[in-house]
């Protein structure tokens, strides 16, 4: 097979020249160079330093000092998760209870944008029913970053 399709190209001398062309072409138009070739459709490659490999994702922090993880798992994590999965575009919720503290991280769709996300967390906190959460206990939304800056 590998011995046909050589020969093939041995004796079809103009083929081969027109795929070279061609893959140089195709080379040519997406290579992520800044190069000024009128002739080419372009559509460079994006390239970063870093690039972002986290989940679309978006982090509620809870404060309840002095509060034990059970309670805090059952008057604010549970809560505050049933009320953020109505969100359009989430994929999936995941939380975690510790001392004190619980943090709920919003998966969302890789199709949905980062800012409109974040703004649809918002409204959500903001529409919270008033005996949802104990008295003096404020949801807050995380840092604007993705989940590569935490590492």
């Amino acid at each position: 097979m590998l011995n046909a399709i050589i020969r093939f190209f041995l004796e079809q001398r103009l083929v081969a020249w027109l795929l070279l062309v061609v893959f140089i072409g195709w080379g040519l138009s997406t290579a992520p160079f800044d190069y000024e070739l009128d002739f080419l459709p372009r559509d460079p490659v994006a390239v970063d330093a870093i690039p972002d490999i986290g989940e679309n994702q978006q982090i509620v922090f809870t404060r309840w000092d002095g509060r034990s993880p059970q309670d805090v798992e059952d008057q604010i994590t549970y809560p505050l998760t049933t009320a953020l999965l109505g969100i359009p575009g989430v994929k999936s919720i995941r939380s975690n209870s510790m001392f004190g503290f619980s943090s709920i991280y919003v998966i969302f769709r890789d199709d949905v944008d980062f800012y409109w996300s974040r703004s649809r967390i918002l409204e959500k906190l903001n529409s919270l029913p008033p005996n949802l959460l104990p008295e003096g206990v404020t949801p807050s939304l995380g840092p604007d970053a993705t989940a590569l800056g935490q590492i």
